[in-house]
């Protein structure tokens, strides 16, 4: 069945479960979060595939994530600060852009991988995030930390690791937590990270 939801194209990928601090300043965007905050419901956050951020309507990739607002603040007049959490995937289906440039879409839900215990032979991808979070004093990820969750740490450290966002978007769009997990312990290998054996 398909949902109808405000886009917000960004050149970054959220992820479920992924905290998304956002800036906004232009009109259309603070008029789609009002209405969210009001309603309490969640907009869709897809990365750029063509196009700016800012000003023209970008084209967006076709999977996304839905984001949920959690905490907002003002600060400074005109210029809304949002802490935003990453739900459910979704596939575009059909898309329009309104009069102020805001672009809604048609999307079908994107089932949630299915989840199990993180295999032995990728334990450092775990140990990994529980490295980050201590340097970071726990703020760089929400809670609950779900360490024994291939799915929870496929996502998260999909979220760090230096790619592009292309390839995260790769990451994003894979249904397989194992095989999401089995990719990027390739890749911190190669890079030589400690307690990553190359395979």
């Amino acid at each position: 069945m398909a949902t109808h939801i405000p886009l917000f194209p960004l050149n970054t990928v959220l992820f479920p479960d992924g905290l998304l601090p956002l800036r906004i300043f232009e009109t259309r965007y603070m008029d789609m979060s009002r209405e969210r905050m009001k309603c309490n419901l969640p907009f869709g956050v897809c990365l750029i595939k063509e196009g700016k951020e800012v000003g023209t309507p970008a084209v967006p990739e076709e999977i996304g994530c839905l984001a949920r607002i959690v905490d907002w603040d003002m600060q400074q007049l005109g210029v809304l600060q949002l802490r935003n959490r990453g739900e459910q995937r979704f596939r575009i289906i059909a898309q329009s852009v309104g009069e102020q440039g805001l672009i809604s879409a048609s999307v079908e839900m994107i089932p949630a991988d299915e989840d199990g215990p993180v295999p032995g032979e990728f334990a450092a991808c775990a140990q990994l995030l529980r490295v980050v979070i201590a340097d970071h004093e726990g703020g760089v990820f929400a809670e609950p930390h779900r360490f024994d969750s291939a799915t929870w740490v496929g996502n998260r450290l999909a979220e760090i690791v230096p790619v592009t966002p292309s390839a995260r978007q790769k990451l994003l769009e894979l249904s397989d937590s194992r095989m999401r997990l089995e990719i990027l312990h390739k890749f911190l290998a190669q890079r030589g990270l400690p307690g990553f054996a190359a395979a």
